[in-house]
């Protein structure tokens, strides 16, 4: 059990930070790190927290990131409540282990402060390592500030270890914008957590007293049902989702929808449809051009996996153009562009009202995307709305006229 009581307070810390006192209230048992940034500093925290009682954990420092997922199979695979984290190239390197540990079904949770891939490998927001990954059978999702980042922490384990789930969770936030950026965070009475989060067992853990085996590599004939097995416990995760944030609401007060977030959308024409913290500056920007008369709004998508696919058709057929912001690499993709245009289309592919949708390339190599590129977006958006068609399928914002 964790070593100190604590009260409900408010706090002026990052996401780092946020994930890491999240992970401390969520007691865990054991924590790998091989720390490569923006992730840093929650490792940082970690550490001291473990070297000053604060946290009775064990901490271990892998060699590789390879190592600090295999460690963190491992121990789950014993019982064992689990966290770890990456960014960028780290998140490529201990690739191997993703599947395996969703096959096994063990609700690790990994912590990902994105930051952007070799080359330009720029600290800063870029989705394409996470992103890589959305098919292993992680839950996955985007926080936008470091409050989110703390609670997604508390219900990424609250979901992933539930029996009807046992998945493994990806907790994402942008890397800098923030994992390195503070803001204000209600940090919770110890009693909430425990009533909200229950101690985590596994139901077949590695145990000489219960021999078990644990183990990727099967016969043929048993592949298709354990690859169904993990599809039905993605879908299974969706009621499960539901259910612990309404949970989460009625116990901190705090009300998410778990799959996506409107913003100003009564009476708009045309929408950004976005994932992660530039969603922030969107709604700076979406406000200056209500007051200018842009029928604009915003729609946030809150869980990538699993995909919530009917409320993106309902939430997105009712307006006339949607421009899906991606922040990640597609390259070769249906849209030359991203991989968010795809599934958005594909979404909206049953609607009777299909709106157009045009995909928008920024904050590529981890740059901001700013106030006066949502201004473009928006014009290229309306334009789209006058003309009945889109000018183009993908544009490189800051690169176009």
């Amino acid at each position: 059990m964790a070593t100190a009581v604590a009260k409900k307070k408010k706090v002026r810390i990052n996401g780092c930070v946020a994930a890491a006192q999240a992970a401390k209230y969520a007691d865990v048992d054991v924590i790998t790190a091989y720390p490569i940034r923006p992730y840093t500093a929650t490792m940082m925290a970690l550490a001291q927290m473990v070297a000053n009682g604060e946290l009775d954990a064990e901490y271990i420092v892998a060699d590789s990131e390879h190592s600090q997922l295999s460690i963190a199979h491992g121990a789950s695979s014993s019982g064992a409540r689990v966290f770890t984290g990456s960014s960028g190239v780290g998140v490529q390197f201990a690739y191997e282990l993703y599947s395996p540990i969703s096959g096994t079904r063990m609700p690790v949770q990994m912590m990902i402060a994105d930051r952007t891939l070799d080359p330009p490998g720029d600290f800063g927001s870029e989705h394409t390592d996470a992103l890589s990954a959305r098919d292993m059978g992680w839950l996955m999702g985007w926080s936008c500030d470091a409050q989110e980042a703390f609670d997604n922490h508390l219900l990424g384990f609250r979901i992933g270890e539930d029996r009807r789930v046992l998945l493994p969770q990806m907790v994402c936030q942008d890397g800098f914008f923030v994992s390195h950026i503070t803001t204000d965070v209600e940090l919770p009475d110890t009693g909430q957590v425990q009533e909200f989060l229950p101690p985590y067992t596994h139901p077949y853990p590695l145990d000489p007293r219960r021999p078990v085996s644990h183990g990727p590599q099967i016969m043929p004939e048993q592949g298709p049902p354990l690859q169904l097995e993990r599809a039905r416990a993605m879908e299974g995760a969706v009621p499960v989702i539901e259910q612990a944030h309404d949970e989460f609401a009625r116990i901190f007060g705090r009300r998410y929808d778990p799959w996506l977030e409107e913003f100003m959308t009564d009476g708009a024409d045309v929408v950004f449809f976005v994932q992660g913290a530039h969603a922030v500056t969107a709604r700076y920007a979406i406000r200056h051009m209500r007051e200018r008369g842009a029928k604009v709004g915003l729609v946030r998508l809150k869980t990538i996996r699993p995909y919530p696919t009917d409320r993106v058709k309902d939430a997105l057929s009712k307006f006339k153009v949607v421009g899906v912001i991606e922040t990640n690499l597609g390259l070769g993709s249906v849209s030359s562009g991203g991989v968010l245009y795809a599934e958005a289309c594909a979404a909206l592919y049953e609607s009777p009202t299909r709106p157009l949708v045009v995909s928008f390339m920024a904050g590529m190599g981890g740059e901001a995307i700013v106030l006066k590129e949502f201004y473009w977006m928006t014009n290229k958006m309306l334009d789209a709305q006058k003309r009945g068609a889109i000018e183009k399928r993908t544009h490189w914002v800051g690169f176009e006229e």
